[in-house]
Parts: structure tokens; sequence; C-alpha cells
């Protein structure tokens, strides 16, 4: 009733403290108001519409190009100090010592013996029928998926000339864990350019260390090697004692998981006391684990190098992170034993069913303690460079597109770091995780030696990767010698994420690369 007495006698529109009809602007305001409009929304979008600019990428790029130089606050060596000389076409690798500049295409294998293992794979695309019921839209290498297991000694050259039949985007081989030349590591618009339909590439390098590793295209990685575009490799040991060995490729296929694309099981004759060494290669985006039911076993090797001292184990699972391989040693019991992969697919060792299967053990078996020191035949004390590489996530834009990206030490690519070396350093890295997320890393052309965890120092066996689960929350140090020159991915092997942001490069001074990524070529490694 107040607000009705208070307004009484006033004329509908009347303000009586302007002496105005509201609404009525006077004729400055009234000019001004467009203009004051327009300031306020380009001040709301002025810094979203500068944001998604700069995010635009060209095409195409060099990787080389991008990003920023991180030399670990060390100047590289050179006359061009810690930029290394930016020279043309050079990116940030520039001049290396002495003046001299090489490309990666030139960093061929340099042994000039025959190849003792040659074969071709013919990629096509095809349908591949699961034992689902349900057919796959997807790719073969010479018909089957997985593509042939390729078995070499150790010491020999393997040759591989790859052919596209008729995928459309282009087709690479990535030899997974292999130190091999740079020019022979296959990432698309790095190392090479990807192979057309109706070309061809041939791959050629020395098998020079033992262990079980694996093969896949890294051109649209992501959709390629989900939908069938990968292979198994062994490097047999040259001398050794004999051991008999399977190896077991777990893939998911439309959601199901299959050894060597066949079944889920995987039923492998033993006799009783025959020790048989089971390579256990994860080729999906996330972890799994393998432990055994029946008998103990021993963990032999982590990705492709053997465990120093390994002991037996009984009732515990072994994790195996999405790219990585771990080698199991079972000595067959009278009854069989499974060797249990995920708890959805299983290698039963014996001449029967062998026992039933078991749940995965609550505990899970920590390398960063088993087996026994060694040397690493270098001094990680005595690195000339220290990198970090922080995992994180914001959001923004990622050329042109919005959404919740992964970062690299707080920045989104392309303005992520090159980490700058010259060889024959010892390196070290200190990669954590704050991103919600695991995260498998992998590191081409290398392998790196484990040194802690969240600051505990590993105790047991050397423990050598080339792909690592680093969970959200969890920090690790690592340690490498740079013998490999090149430009090599440093990147997420959940193979949804490099395109997502998350892949750095670990680059040589002196190394230079003529091949782009996007461009009439199409050339993409994520």
């Amino acid at each position: 009733m107040r607000g009705a007495r208070r307004t009484a006698g006033r004329r509908p529109g009347d303000d009586r403290r302007t002496g105005r009809r509201a609404g009525r602007l006077n004729p400055v305001a009234a000019r001004w108001r467009p203009a004051v409009a327009l300031l306020a929304t380009l001040a709301l979008l002025g810094p979203v519409g500068w944001l998604w600019w700069s995010s635009l990428l060209p095409t195409p790029y060099a990787v080389t190009d991008m990003g920023h130089v991180d030399d670990g606050g060390v100047p590289l060596p050179g006359p061009a100090g810690h930029h290394a000389g930016a020279a043309a076409h050079g990116g940030h690798g520039g001049q290396a010592v002495g003046g001299r500049t090489v490309g990666v295409d030139t960093l061929r294998e340099t042994s000039t013996a025959p190849p003792a293992v040659s074969l071709t794979l013919t990629a096509r695309r095809d349908r591949i029928a699961l034992p689902t019921g349900r057919v796959l839209d997807g790719y073969t290498l010479n018909g089957t998926s997985p593509g042939p297991l390729i078995r070499v000694r150790q010491g020999d050259v393997l040759q591989v000339r790859l052919v596209n039949a008729d995928v459309a985007e282009g087709v690479t081989l990535h030899w997974h864990g292999v130190d091999v030349p740079n020019g022979d590591d296959g990432t698309a618009g790095v190392t090479q350019d990807a192979v057309p339909p109706g070309g061809e590439f041939v791959y050629r390098f020395l098998a020079r260390d033992a262990g079980t590793y694996w093969y896949h295209s890294h051109q649209v990685a992501d959709s390629q090697v989900q939908r069938g575009l990968y292979g198994a490799l062994v490097v047999e040991p040259r001398d050794g004692p004999p051991v008999r060995d399977v190896v077991a490729t777990a893939h998911l296929y439309d959601g199901a998981r299959l050894l060597d694309g066949r079944s889920p099981t995987l039923a492998v004759p033993a006799a009783p006391g025959e020790r048989v060494r089971v390579r256990v290669v994860n080729t999906d985006n996330g972890p799994t684990s393998a432990w055994v039911t029946g008998a103990p076993f021993r963990l032999v090797a982590i990705d492709g190098t053997d465990v120093h001292g390994p002991s037996p184990v009984e009732g515990r699972s072994v994790p195996v992170t999405a790219g990585g391989r771990a080698d199991l040693e079972v000595t067959v019991p009278p009854g069989g034993a499974r060797v249990e992969i995920g708890g959805n697919a299983a290698v039963v060792l014996g001449a029967g069913p062998g026992p039933p299967p078991s749940p995965r053990p609550e505990q899970a078996l920590d390398p960063l303690g088993y087996g026994t020191p060694a040397p690493l035949g270098f001094d990680p004390a005595a690195a000339a460079r220290t990198f970090g590489y922080a995992i994180g996530r914001r959001p923004g834009f990622l050329d042109g597109v919005p959404g919740l990206w992964w970062t690299v030490n707080g920045r989104m690519w392309p303005d992520v770091p090159m980490f700058m070396v010259a060889e024959g350093e010892v390196v070290r890295m200190r990669i954590s995780n704050d991103s919600g997320e695991v995260h498998p890393m992998h590191l081409h052309g290398h392998h790196a030696v484990v040194l802690s965890r969240d600051g505990v120092p590993s105790t047991g066996s050397p423990w050598w990767v080339d792909s690592l689960d680093v969970a959200d929350g969890e920090s690790y140090e690592v340690a490498l010698l740079a013998d490999n020159p090149g430009v090599w991915m440093d990147h997420c092997h959940n193979l949804t994420h490099p395109s997502e942001g998350l892949v750095a490069h670990l680059m040589y001074a002196g190394v230079s690369t003529p091949y782009r990524v996007g461009g009439p070529v199409g050339n993409d490694p994520e």
C-alpha cells in the first residue's frame, strides 16, 4: 500500500527525479549509446577473438618451427649460442657444431650388410570379421590384423617395404620401442611423408637390441591403429639359453579385446616343466595388467629391455602401459597355467584347459624395487641438461577449436617446449601430471631409465622404458643418453591425446627436417 501512495498522482512514464519522461534519452546520450554497446561487445569478444586467431596453425608447418626453445638452461654448443643459430628451414635446430646441418631424411642406417629379413607389407582398407559376429571397417597389412609377426635376430638387418594399396589418407610404419635411425622412425610430417595410395617406402635398420617391440602407423595414428594397422616385432637374442616364447598382442577391436586379432584366448601347448616366455604387447590407448594363474612367474623384460635379477612372483599383477610391453616367464606346471591379460583375455599354457581364471590380484608388482641393481652405462648425476614436462589441462582454442585441452608446462600446442639437446649429452627430465587422467608417455628413438617416482628412488633393476604411465598426481624423474640424433616425438600414447595437444619434441642441435605437417601431402602424425 505504501508503494501505491508514493506513486499516486504520477502520470505513467513520468520520472520526477529527472523531470523528463522515462525512456526518453537526451540527444547526447542517444548519440553515444550505440558506440558504448559496440565498445562493450568488443571488450567482451575481442580477447576471445584474439585467442581464436592466435591458435590457428599455418598450413603446412614444420614441427621444428613450433613452440619455444627449451635448452634446460644451458647454452647449446656452436657459434649461435643457445638458439643454435636458427638457420633457414632449420627451425630451432639451426647450425650444429662446426656449422654442419643435417636433415632427418639423411639419418638412415649406415650398415651395408644385406638384410637377413626382407619383406613387403601392403596396407589396405579392409573389413575385419570379429569373433563377436560383428564386422569392423578397418585396415589390414598383407590381409590380416594385426600384420605379420616379424622376427629378426639381434645384430641382423631388417628391411621392410611398405606399400599403400588404397588407404586414402596415407600410411607410415613407426617401429615402437626400436631405437632406429631418425629417417626410419615413420612419423608423418616429421621424419617422412605419408605414403599415398599406390606409393611405397622402404625401412631398413639394424636390430641392435633384443626385445619385444611392435610397429604401427603414425599417420592419423589414433584411427588407423585402433582399426587394425599394427603388428608385433621380436628381436631374438643372438646368444642365450633356448626358451620357447609366444607373442600376445592385446588389442581392442570395437570394444572386444582379442589376442593376435583372433580370440580372447590363446592356447599354447606346452609340456610340464617347460619354460615359456609370454611377450605381452598392449596396443591400446589405456593401461592393462597381466598376471599368472596356477604358477609363479618372473617379469624378465619391460619395454624390450631385460630386467636384471628378476625373482619369482606370485599373487601380483604386472601393469602394462599403453604402447608398452611386459615379458613374463612361466615354468609350466602339470595342471597348466594361465597368463591373464586385463581379466578378459588369457594365454593358456599346457596340454589341457588349464586352471580356471582368477581375478586380478589386489597388489601390483612395482618395477621401482624389483630385481637387482646393475650399471647404467652413464651417470645421471652428470646430466648436461634437465627438463620439466608438466602435464595439465585448461580451456582454450586449439587450431581455432574451443575445448578443454592438454597443456605442457602450462601452455597449449603449438606453444610448447622444443627440448633441445646435443649428441652425447646425458639428459634428465621430470615428468609430472596434474591433469586428472593417466598418460602413457612415449619418447621415440630412445629408452630412458626411471630414477625415481614421487621422490622415491629406484632400488631394483634399472627400469628402462620407452612407454611410461604417469598417473594423475604422480611425478617421475628419468634420464637418458642423447645418442640418436634427430627430431623425435615425445607424446602421450593414448592416441586421442596428441591430437588434443599432448605432444612435444626432443630435438638435436644441427638437425632439420624437410617434411611438413598438413599441406598437399596431408601429413597428420596424430
